[in-house]
């Protein structure tokens, strides 16, 4: 992911948290904040010290950052992702094809209506 479109700072995840109504999709939990045209998509990604080791999370980032990248999407909005335990258990291709489910159910993708 490019730095651009990656969310750093806590106060931004804090608000868009306690601002935001949460999705919850099997192994994530997505936070999605509708912001003007012109600013350009954001992620920010979660992971717990209470799932695993610092090696463990930063893999799961890593991933999720892959699966991130390999999408096209529309611009103006804000995304938290969450991760829950059980995604420890799961491969690399169910986490591409259950987080690109979720995205499609809240409709972030390109060429796709946005609906909140």
């Amino acid at each position: 992911m490019k730095k651009i479109n990656i969310i750093q700072k806590s106060s931004d995840f804090e608000r868009i948290i306690k601002n935001n109504q949460s999705f919850k999709y099997k192994y994530y939990i997505i936070y999605l904040e509708k912001v003007d045209n012109i600013t350009p998509y954001k992620f920010g990604i979660s992971v717990s010290k209470k799932i695993t080791n610092a090696v463990g999370r930063n893999k799961i980032k890593r991933r999720l950052k892959d699966i991130i990248d390999k999408n096209n999407y529309q611009n103006s909005f804000n995304c938290i992702i969450i991760v829950r335990k059980e995604i420890l258990s799961k491969s690399y291709q169910e986490m591409c094809i259950d987080l690109n489910e979720a995205f499609k159910k809240l409709h972030i993708l390109k060429g796709e209506k946005y609906e909140k």
